[in-house]
């Protein structure tokens, strides 16, 4: 299997770091070589927040070359404008799913989860996986609404 290269981004408080993680988790659950970086400049402050996420058979940098990433994953319009670039020529921009997203998820702290759902559909990641990863990283009490939302929007 090739390498995947994700590309997150954001502001501060939006989930990009967790949405990440759990996507790692996930693949390193399915037996993949995970490498993840994070950039957060003043993200307390709403400020720009990217993670780089790789996985596959072998996996050397953490960082995704320019114009390299298989998916970009955008939760803000002006920092998806900013780090299309990012994006390889065939690769799967993710934003219209966010902005349809935004529609149908009535709280926007699910909306990370939700946009998780929509990138596994691209994923050669198990189902279990992805169960495993959400309840590793999301607090207790929110797993069974956080699953339930991944696999609507997973269909």
């Amino acid at each position: 299997m090739d390498t995947i290269n994700i590309l997150f981004c954001g502001t501060g408080g939006q989930g990009i770091l967790t949405a990440a993680e759990i996507v790692g988790l996930a693949a390193m659950y399915d037996g993949h070589h995970v490498k993840k970086s994070e950039v957060h400049g003043m993200a307390q402050r709403g400020g720009s927040v990217e993670s780089h996420l790789r996985f596959g058979k072998e996996v050397f940098s953490p960082i995704i070359e320019c114009g390299k990433a298989d998916f970009l994953l955008s939760f803000e319009k002006g920092e998806h404008e900013r780090m299309k670039f990012m994006l390889k020529k065939d690769g799967i921009d993710l934003f219209e799913d966010f902005v349809k997203g935004q529609e149908k998820i009535t709280n926007p702290k699910f909306l990370n989860t939700y946009m998780l759902g929509v990138l596994s559909k691209h994923l050669k990641i198990s189902q279990e996986s992805w169960q495993k990863a959400l309840k590793a990283v999301i607090k207790p009490q929110f797993v069974e609404k956080n699953i339930e939302i991944f696999k609507t929007a997973a269909e």
